[in-house]
């Protein structure tokens, strides 16, 4: 501060002590706050440093087989990933990372790499609908409590993992996944082609509220929680924050947007049937996707859920097991996409640790056969997906999971949803489509996404249950990342 002398301004140091504001409460949090955005910036600083020293370019990886000429799968039988039958007496061609041709069997294509199938199944890679890239191969403690660099080398371990159980492409339904898709793509890490949500935009007290009851009450100075730093989750509240937080995913690079409409399992706090997000709130959030070109998947189990998602026009509805015949009637008529999972509460399904986490668990399992029965009856575009979540053992479900449809489907049907199908909901984000050319399918314009299966799959589904032991060839975009014909 100034002090006058003779009309003369001379500086006097500014007094500074426990009663100065610069040792408020809300000062102190501000301060912590910056120094946690600083140290974040150093370590996203410091690996894009890792890039560049590197090199420009990107290196050929070591983990996949690339060829500079074309190459031919010879002597198999397709499963285009629409018929129900197998194709007979056709050869693929693939020149780079697609499918140009089926060719006739038996017709010489000059200067191809020759690969023979034995008389083998030819498949499409797998989809898996609704994934979580970032938090399958993680308990729930290591995601709240590790050093945020530590979830991303975990979730690209998982990502190898994930391809050579015959998954080629993922919808990633909440997670911080941007940067662990721009690495695979770039040819960095084995990994599926991967449709990123970003962080999951949940309402206080919601499904993505990962805080402890001593957090609260959030005020203008509070830090981000855990899982908000580490984009998980994103809360928000009112439409403003709503339109926000959809926005900032959409920079990030969503192809789709996360939206937690009612309760679920996984969380403390949120009853599986309370109902989350008014329809202010989900309007809101409809209309920033819709303004990019994309779209909203909605969390929720209960019929109050799905009908205030569906009437607030929310494309693709999460799980929904709860559903009653009415409300699959109106899923049915608006268009709306079904993304069903397995909740059987059997060997196989998520562990939690409270007795009401496993009673809901327990309602949610009975009403996963009458929600397949209902939507196969009202013909409501269903797609599946596992939801391994907080499991690294479970991960290696993967397969085995998605088998169980055969039950409701057929072995035929359910392959058929899990590749040709499920690319289909894909389509969805338009413009922001990452993966533009076909997925799920064997034909020419087609990305060379293929299995060469031990045994014949149409016939039998649990041949996608034991990769290890079915899978004698997996390739991703023209790479074989496995050969064991």
């Amino acid at each position: 501060m100034k002090t006058w002398f003779g009309g003369i301004a001379q500086q006097r140091p500014l007094q500074h002590g426990a009663t100065c504001a610069c040792h408020s409460p809300q000062a102190q949090k501000l301060l912590a706050r910056m120094e946690a955005g600083m140290s974040r910036r150093s370590i996203l600083a410091g690996a894009a440093a890792g890039f560049a020293t590197a090199g420009l370019g990107v290196a050929s990886p070591a983990f996949a087989q690339a060829s500079t000429k074309p190459r031919l799968l010879a002597n198999v039988r397709i499963f285009d990933g629409a018929s129900a039958r197998l194709i007979e007496g056709r050869n693929v061609l693939i020149v780079g990372d697609m499918i140009q041709a089926l060719v006739p069997a038996g017709e010489i294509v000059a200067d191809a790499d020759v690969v023979d199938c034995g008389g083998r199944v030819l498949m499409p890679g797998m989809i898996d609908a609704h994934w979580h890239a970032m938090l399958a191969g993680i308990s729930q403690m290591a995601a709240m409590t590790a050093d945020i660099p530590y979830l991303h080398l975990v979730a690209a371990q998982e990502a190898e993992r994930t391809v050579m159980r015959g998954f080629t492409t993922v919808r990633d339904m909440g997670g911080p996944s941007f940067a662990l898709k721009r690495a695979i793509d770039e040819g960095r890490f084995a990994g599926p082609r991967i449709y990123p949500s970003g962080s999951m935009i949940s309402q206080t007290s919601g499904h993505g509220d990962f805080r402890m009851r001593a957090d609260l009450p959030r005020t203008a100075q509070s830090t981000l929680s855990v899982a908000e730093q580490a984009g998980i989750a994103a809360i928000a509240d009112g439409e403003a924050e709503v339109l926000r937080r959809v926005r900032e995913q959409l920079m990030l690079g969503a192809s789709q947007i996360k939206i937690h409409a009612g309760g679920g399992v996984a969380s403390t706090y949120d009853p599986v049937d309370a109902l989350q997000y008014t329809e202010a709130e989900m309007k809101a959030a409809v209309a920033a996707a819709t303004d990019w070109g994309v779209y909203v998947c909605a969390h929720t189990y209960t019929p109050a859920g799905i009908q205030r998602a569906v009437a607030c026009g929310v494309k693709s509805i999460e799980h929904g097991q709860m559903a009653d015949e009415e409300t699959v009637r109106r899923m049915a008529d608006a268009g709306a996409w079904w993304s069903i999972q397995p909740f059987l509460a059997d060997e196989d399904a998520n562990v939690y640790p409270s007795p009401e986490q496993r009673a809901q668990q327990q309602i949610i399992a009975e009403g996963t056969a009458r929600a397949v029965e209902w939507g196969r009856k009202h013909k409501v575009n269903m797609a599946l997906g596992t939801d391994i979540l907080f499991s690294p053992k479970g991960t290696t479900t993967q397969g085995k999971q998605l088998a169980k449809f055969a039950r409701w489907y057929g072995a035929a049907e359910v392959l058929r949803m899990l590749t040709g199908g499920n690319a289909e909901i894909l389509k969805l984000s338009g413009p922001r489509n990452p993966y533009p050319a076909k997925l799920g399918r064997i034909e020419a314009g087609a990305y060379a996404d293929l299995l060469v299966v031990e045994g014949d799959p149409l016939a039998d589904i649990s041949v996608i249950a034991d990769p290890d032991r079915t899978m004698k060839l997996i390739m991703k975009a023209g790479r074989i990342h496995k050969n064991t014909l």
